[in-house]
């Protein structure tokens, strides 16, 4: 397993159907942690990048319904 964590910025504050996917996203097999920083509007995740590689999570939060931006780079 490879464990790596991706952030995107997004826009408008993710609405409570939006949040309701999240939390079913947080079930997908290989996506170990999420984590809203709402003051930043930056969207955190943690995933085995075994099973999934960037696109496809990033895919995963817009069929959220969350608005997001390019990946930021972390350090």
């Amino acid at each position: 397993m490879t464990q790596l964590e991706v952030a995107y910025p997004y826009g408008s504050s993710p609405s409570e159907a939006a949040m309701r996917a999240l939390d079913n996203v947080r079930e997908v097999y290989g996506v170990r942690r999420i984590a809203l920083d709402e003051a930043k509007r930056i969207i955190r995740v943690e995933f085995d990048a075994s099973r999934f590689k960037e696109p496809e999570v990033a895919g995963l939060l817009r069929r959220c319904g969350l608005d997001l931006g390019e990946p930021l780079v972390l350090a």
